[in-house]
């Protein structure tokens, strides 16, 4: 159905193209025209003028025929529920990640992992005392 409305349409669009060009020029827009041709009778004026206002309409009407088709032929669909491809389409394409998450859940799991520590200990570290410094003791020269 799409298809035979975009064949009308550009058949419109060819139409009213030709009809356009056909019209005399009466602003010397391009400096060319206003001489006599074979349609220089004003009675082929106004056909040229209304063949050209129905045309235009013909080509709004399939505007918006095939804007109307196009939202009919969208659906709505959602990356979430999808699932993995088994198997990549191309030679150098990755695997897709088996833990069902995505290159965020990766990344978020590995600095999860990068900030637990390695070995906890069996006893707290004792707190500094007050006005003591935090860090290492630098002996000062003088």
């Amino acid at each position: 159905m799409q298809t035979v409305v975009v064949v009308i349409h550009l058949m419109v669009v060819l139409a009213m193209i030709g009809v356009v060009l056909l019209q005399r020029s009466e602003g010397g827009g391009l400096g060319i025209g206003g001489g006599g041709g074979f349609m220089s009778s004003r009675g082929t004026a106004n056909v040229l003028t209304r063949a050209t206002a129905i045309l235009a309409g013909a080509f709004f009407v399939t505007s918006l025929a095939l804007s109307i088709l196009a939202g009919l032929a969208h659906r709505p669909t959602s990356i979430i529920g999808r699932e993995a491809p088994s198997t990549p389409s191309a030679p150098n394409v990755p695997a897709p990640i088996s833990e069902g998450g995505g290159v965020l859940d990766v990344l978020r799991k590995a600095g999860e992992k990068a900030q637990t520590p390695a070995a906890p200990s069996s006893a707290p570290a004792a707190p500094a005392a007050p006005g003591a410094p935090a860090g290492p003791q630098v002996p000062q020269s003088q």
